[in-house]
């Protein structure tokens, strides 16, 4: 039987990773790391749809990592995320367990389990300037032209596409061929959910957390002094809201677009695990919908503890 370092959950948006990763950690005693891009902030709950309860199996908390490490309104980005997802790794392993890697970034997920060599890309202030007038399409047509695209999922506002596309130019000139981190063999289990169930699921799951108070949310965020450009750059949630908060934009507006690109970003999250399959990842995947005792069985079948 194969040994593996790790067990990967990854899935689109609304997929029901966490709690599927939280009753796994549970039933082989173990923790969480997070893969979400996202998650990182302290402060944006709702809109990056945390859900911190799911971290609680029959009254037992699960310790979780590499959520809420930085405030809102900084640039976490990927090759933070490999540095602070290799402690967190080996802090559980440390302790005898199995770390299971949960989220739905497929490029922060793939760096840590091929141990890309990646590097701090500096701003290119003449780059940047000479794409400021370009809309979001155009910024998304040039990025495709790139053999090596290092982020294609996050990409939903013009200054992430003016990023992304900085990233590539550097990492032409730039980027060495040798890894900085072991690549690490792991169990990589995707939760996969039929487009109809799950752009049902995104619909039932944004009115959920509007009722709950993500506008507010929002307008806390705002208050507290990050600026409004600062929240857009986010993207999704962040971006759609803040344009509503700041009457840009009318409540219905929001809502309908705001649901478009939650479904857009799905299917782009898919298109990117499947490019991991093309790239020679072995991905099992499961029904979102099987039961929950009968995925964990499967999982441990998989790792030869069934």
């Amino acid at each position: 039987m194969e040994k593996y370092e790790l067990i990967t959950i990854l899935g689109p948006t609304a997929s029901g990773k966490t709690p599927f990763a939280a009753a796994l950690a549970y039933d082989l005693d173990t923790e969480i790391i997070s893969a979400d891009s996202r998650q990182v902030y302290r402060g944006m709950d709702l809109g990056t749809g945390k859900d911190l309860e799911d971290y609680t199996v029959n009254g037992k908390p699960i310790p979780y990592h590499l959520i809420d490490i930085c405030d809102a309104g900084e640039k976490y980005n990927v090759f933070e995320f490999q540095h602070d997802f290799a402690e967190a790794f080996s802090q559980i392993k440390e302790k005898g367990k199995l770390p299971i890697l949960c989220g739905g970034t497929g490029m922060y997920i793939e760096s840590v389990l091929k141990g890309y060599k990646l590097l701090a890309v500096p701003e290119n202030t003449e780059l940047r300037e000479r794409l400021s007038g370009h809309s979001l399409e155009q910024l998304t047509e040039m990025l495709k032209q790139y053999k090596d695209l290092h982020n294609t999922t996050d990409v939903d506002t013009v200054k992430r596409a003016i990023r992304a596309i900085e990233i590539e130019e550097y990492y032409l000139n730039q980027a060495p061929d040798v890894n900085e981190f072991a690549p690490i063999n792991s169990l990589i289990i995707g939760v996969d959910i039929e487009r109809e169930a799950r752009r049902e699921k995104i619909s039932r799951r944004l009115k959920s957390r509007l009722d709950a108070g993500m506008v507010d949310e929002v307008k806390r965020l705002l208050d507290s002094g990050i600026s409004a450009e600062d929240l857009i750059y986010y993207g999704l949630e962040y971006k759609y809201l803040t344009l509503y908060a700041t009457g840009q934009i009318s409540f219905d507006e929001m809502f309908s677009q705001l649901e478009i690109a939650i479904h857009q970003f799905a299917k782009r999250q898919m298109t990117w695990f499947r490019g991991m399959e093309r790239r020679g990842f072995s991905i099992h995947w499961l029904d979102a919908f099987m039961p929950m005792e009968e995925k964990i069985e499967r999982v441990k079948g998989l790792l030869g503890r069934d």
